[in-house]
């Protein structure tokens, strides 16, 4: 027999206290924890779903949704979308939902400690003095490079890259910045500079990526891009993993091109335990933990819970990425 409450199908679990009884009134699966996407335990249910949540590494393919008759909404708990065929939502009549703006602090302080982390060495002067190489004060011991007086470029000037800058002024750096549109007002609020990206990469000291997945950002950061960076240049990535061409970097460390990078976010993601790039002590990885604070989470959780409330009740999503289909 039917269930009376609408199905739901959740990729993940959250915390009993973040979520209350705001699921209550909804059958709710959940997938297999060790499992991204629509697993076996959810795939089986796709003819009767009306309500999907998941994460931004659950892919949701054109070729499942169009198996589900009744879904009303799909809510992600991220900013980007690019884990689902939003196009064949759209067509679909289906909304997006998502989790813009709360993100924005947390990442851009995430971005700020990986940068510092990388340029001081401090992964590499903890570990060394953990394991004993730690047995006098060496002058020229785990040298790293001053940020202050540096100049720092930012490949995107959205909310997230705005926060960086605004964070990297108070250690005395010189900020410039490449964007798809002019932003007179940056140049102003932030004493920056807008530059083409070929400028950027050829005078920036560190190099900082925040735009978001497309196309045309896909392997931004290539091998040729690479080789217009300084030798001294340091990435740091906190925005999507396939911007960098994993590949051109892993030889850009490995030949000195650049002298280290910073990861939030790779391609793959999650990066193999055996991947080279670990073996790196001029590259530190940490996974994907940008809004990784306890406020910014929870923040997040609610608003896709409330996403998905308004789709299943027919009303329009606060927070919606396709907005097109309610016109």
């Amino acid at each position: 027999m039917k269930n009376s409450k609408p199905l739901v199908l959740m990729t993940f679990e959250l915390p009993e206290d973040w979520v209350g009884n705001l699921l209550n009134e909804y059958t709710v699966i959940h997938g297999l924890p060790d499992q991204r996407g629509l697993d076996k335990n959810l795939i089986i249910h796709l003819d009767q779903v009306e309500g999907i949540l998941c994460l931004l590494d659950d892919p949701l393919p054109g070729n499942l949704l169009k198996k589900a008759p009744n879904l009303k909404v799909v809510s992600n708990m991220a900013v980007g979308v690019d884990n689902i065929d939003v196009n064949i939502c759209t067509h679909l009549g289906i909304p997006v939902g998502h989790t813009p703006g709360v993100l924005t602090e947390g990442t851009a302080d995430l971005t700020v400690a990986l940068l510092l982390a990388v340029c001081r060495q401090l992964f590499t002067a903890s570990k060394d003095a953990q394991q004993g190489r730690w047995t006098n004060w060496d002058p020229t011991g785990w040298l790293g490079v001053d940020l202050n007086n540096s100049t720092v470029g930012i490949v995107g000037l959205g909310k997230i890259g705005t926060a960086v800058g605004e964070r990297l002024k108070g250690f005395g750096a010189k900020i410039i910045f490449t964007n798809r549109n002019p932003l007179p007002e940056k140049t102003i609020s932030l004493n920056a500079k807008q530059v083409s990206l070929d400028e950027l990469l050829k005078t920036s000291d560190f190099i900082c990526l925040h735009t978001p997945l497309t196309e045309d950002t896909r392997n931004l950061i290539d091998e040729n891009e690479f080789q217009k960076m300084k030798p001294s240049a340091i990435l740091i990535n906190a925005a999507r993993g396939p911007v960098v061409n994993t590949s051109a970097l892993l030889r850009a460390l490995n030949n000195g091109q650049i002298r280290a990078a910073g990861l939030d976010v790779t391609d793959p993601e999650p990066l193999p335990s055996d991947h080279p790039l670990f073996e790196l002590d001029n590259c530190l990885i940490t996974p994907h933990i940008g809004s990784a604070t306890i406020q910014t989470r929870k923040t997040m959780a609610l608003m896709a819970i409330e996403n998905l409330r308004a789709g299943l009740t027919g009303n329009r999503l606060p927070y919606c990425v396709n907005s097109e289909i309610y016109q």
